[in-house]
């Protein structure tokens, strides 16, 4: 009855687990399936390797095979930019911005040296309008004592005008009434 293959006489016989020892314990076949369950969804359930292989592999592939390698074309022409820029066009706005820089100098020390007139031009305004508001000051003060003197002379002459009118009153009067002596004589 023998068929001749072992593998086809172990998947004819049945499973006879014999008990082991483990850890000093004595396993029975029962322990042993619950055991190997247990290993299995173990596996399942928390070795996630298989699953990290998995994706794994189809990242290789989506990035790898399907894409052809695009990246790499777009890192080169990115690359190839980027030296064309360093290469070219760097200097070339370094000379323009040289350029610009110089007349812009220029510009700036114009600039400068108009404004620095216009605060000398300022400043000697200011020591004239000072010197001006002096004498401004000088002059009402000298116009106010002048017309102090003349208000006070204008009184005296009023005085003295007054007193002549008054003494000629007094010497018409005085001559109207010898005049009317003599006109009763």
């Amino acid at each position: 009855m023998s068929s001749g293959s072992p593998a086809k006489a172990a998947a004819t016989t049945p499973l006879v687990l014999s008990p082991k020892r483990e850890n000093g314990y004595f396993v029975g076949p029962a322990t042993q399936l619950i055991i190997k369950d247990v290993g299995e969804i173990h596996s399942r359930l928390l070795d996630h390797r298989p699953i990290i292989q998995g994706e794994t592999r189809y990242f290789i592939k989506e990035f790898e095979e399907k894409r052809g390698h695009r990246e790499m074309r777009v890192l080169e022409n990115v690359k190839n930019s980027i030296s064309e820029t360093s290469d070219h066009v760097l200097p070339k706005c370094s000379d323009v911005m040289q350029d610009q820089f110089g007349l812009v100098l220029k510009s700036l020390e114009t600039a400068n040296l108009t404004i620095h007139r216009l605060q000398q031009r300022e400043q000697d305004n200011e020591k004239t309008n000072t010197a001006a508001k002096g004498r401004l000051e000088r002059f009402h003060s000298q116009r106010e004592e002048f017309m102090k003197e003349q208000e006070r002379r204008r009184f005296a002459i009023d005085e003295e005008h007054n007193k002549a009118v008054l003494r000629l009153k007094e010497q018409y009067a005085q001559m109207d009434s010898e005049l009317s002596k003599m006109a009763s004589f």
